[in-house]
């Protein structure tokens, strides 16, 4: 078996995705190793905004990939509940996450703000400071060091990372309390 490089995998998806006109970015560990410190992760997390063009992305990446898993029936649970479905390239043991935009005012600003970011392919990345608030969210929910271990390389790594756009979308989700803690914690570390 043929062992695929996560990254082609990834710009084979974001083409189909620009093919067929669906507007994604990535989050997630992947996009920690863009904005952060490189860190091993065997997923891609991707969250698009899909509605009639299901059936065509399934036949699509199947197409691409036919010894890939992808089973239509979590896609249409996935559009009804704005969760998720996902894809298991076996040549690389990678599995894509595609998560449904919620199309909340903060998912709205995520896909505004995402940005393109060359990896052999244009790939619309979440911006450094998104993919923390994400982390913070995640980390509210979950409890997982993981998350405030990611937002430490991502302040660590990006230069000029808008603090004060951090700081009002903190407040905005509830987060402000945790963005202060790492804020203040940040500044004593430098």
């Amino acid at each position: 078996m043929i062992e695929e490089d996560p990254i082609k995998v990834l710009i084979k998806i974001a083409k189909i995705l620009d093919e067929l006109k669906i507007d994604y970015y990535v989050t997630g560990g992947f996009a920690v190793s863009v904005w952060g410190k490189p860190r091993f992760t065997a997923d891609i997390d991707l969250v698009i905004k899909l509605s009639h063009q299901k059936n065509t992305l399934s036949h699509k990446i199947q197409a691409l990939f036919p010894t890939g898993y992808i089973d239509k029936n979590q896609i249409e649970a996935a559009l009804l509940s704005l969760g998720q479905f996902n894809f298991i390239e076996p040549g690389s043991g990678l599995k894509i996450d595609f998560y449904i935009a919620k199309q909340d005012e903060f998912d709205q600003e995520c896909f505004r703000n995402s940005r393109p970011e060359d990896l052999g392919y244009k790939i619309k990345m979440i911006s450094p400071e998104n993919l923390i608030l994400s982390k913070l969210i995640w980390y509210k929910e979950a409890g997982s060091d993981r998350h405030l271990e990611d937002i430490a390389s991502v302040l660590d790594v990006s230069k000029n990372i808008n603090r004060k756009y951090l700081t009002s979308w903190a407040r905005k989700l509830g987060l402000g309390d945790e963005w202060k803690k790492i804020a203040q914690g940040k500044k004593r570390h430098h």
